[in-house]
């Protein structure tokens, strides 16, 4: 039988009534004892770094939990992550980042109700997280949930009730769970050697979503505090050219002060495309302006925040243009 740690790091999952509400008090024994059945089909260990609501969860936390899989990869066969769905997105991305060419799984999950809610679906997630992760085919950061299997890199949490709480965003599931096992969609093979693992991350990086007569004053606070910006802008993408300019002007400044800058879109289908419209191609005037295309835009920050940790300039925008694990296409 396959050997499987579980990292256990709090959320919905592990979550009970308290008089503030629903908070991650569950232990991952606990876990465990509600799904009995992955006992048949591998042993498990388990550890807990932390236990929160995945709101707090952010960059020293991805890094806790790459770290655990770095120092335990010898020993296991494949890792189960339990967390909270509000940023296990980002989550998913990052490891993508940290753990790259990985042939063991490393498979995030977790739940819309707590697992001692009796209309769960925290069981179900939690038993195809382990029997995937214990598939002969599995490998890589994925996330299960809803009998999907969704690569890090393409997730986004699209539902804040429902339980296909996750979408694939402008790639397929690469497999669906059925009785307990994985029919693949979409099959690659494994990656030879030993991953790579990275032990840094540049947080400096913001978000700017664009809203219609949105000041560049904004540069103001930028310019001190950002290594990297990514722009969430309208449609297709561009920078609107009213205050004479002024964010071609600023962002073009962000640029010279060596800065990376990132355009997105808003939209969460079909991604960007700059040479469309005058206000997107005059991007390409205010320097290396990187573009997202139809990256989500968890991996586009989370991928930042990995390149910008040992790299700028010309080999931040090489390493942003190749694809890992199917982020760009």
């Amino acid at each position: 039988m396959k050997n499987i740690l579980m990292i256990a790091t709090g959320g919905t999952i592990a979550s009970k009534e308290t008089a503030e509400g629903l908070a991650p008090a569950i232990s991952p024994s606990e876990l465990l004892s509600c799904v009995p059945e992955v006992a048949k089909v591998c042993n498990v260990h388990a550890v807990q770094p932390f236990n929160l609501d995945s709101t707090n969860v952010y960059a020293p936390h991805w890094l806790a939990i790459a770290r655990i899989i770095e120092e335990n990869y010898s020993a296991f066969d494949g890792f189960v992550v339990t967390h909270g769905t509000d940023t296990m997105a980002y989550t998913a991305a990052a490891l993508s980042y940290l753990v790259q060419k990985s042939a063991k799984p490393i498979v995030l999950t977790g739940s819309q109700k707590s697992v001692y809610s009796r209309d769960t679906d925290a069981r179900r997630n939690l038993s195809d997280a382990f029997l995937f992760c214990a598939d002969e085919g599995a490998f890589g950061v994925r996330i299960v949930f809803d009998g999907n299997v969704i690569l890090g890199t393409r997730a986004k949490k699209t539902r804040t009730r429902s339980f296909n709480a996750f979408s694939s965003i402008d790639f397929p599931a690469i497999a669906v769970m059925r009785d307990g096992k994985p029919f693949y969609y979409v099959v690659d093979a494994k990656p030879d050697g030993v991953p790579e693992f990275y032990r840094s991350l540049n947080e400096n990086v913001f978000v700017l979503k664009m809203i219609p007569g949105l000041s560049a004053d904004v540069f103001d606070y930028l310019d001190g505090h950002c290594d990297g910006l990514v722009i969430e802008s309208f449609g297709a993408g561009g920078l609107p050219n009213y205050e004479n300019d002024a964010f071609f002007t600023r962002l073009a400044r962000f640029m010279a002060a060596g800065k990376t800058a990132v355009l997105t879109t808003q939209t969460e289908h079909e991604g960007s495309s700059l040479d469309k419209y005058a206000v997107g191609r005059r991007l390409r005037a205010c320097g290396n302006v990187l573009e997202a295309r139809c990256m989500t835009l968890e991996a586009a920050v989370t991928k930042l925040m990995w390149i910008l940790s040992f790299a700028k300039g010309e080999e931040a925008a090489k390493l942003f243009y190749s694809s890992v694990e199917r982020d760009i296409f």
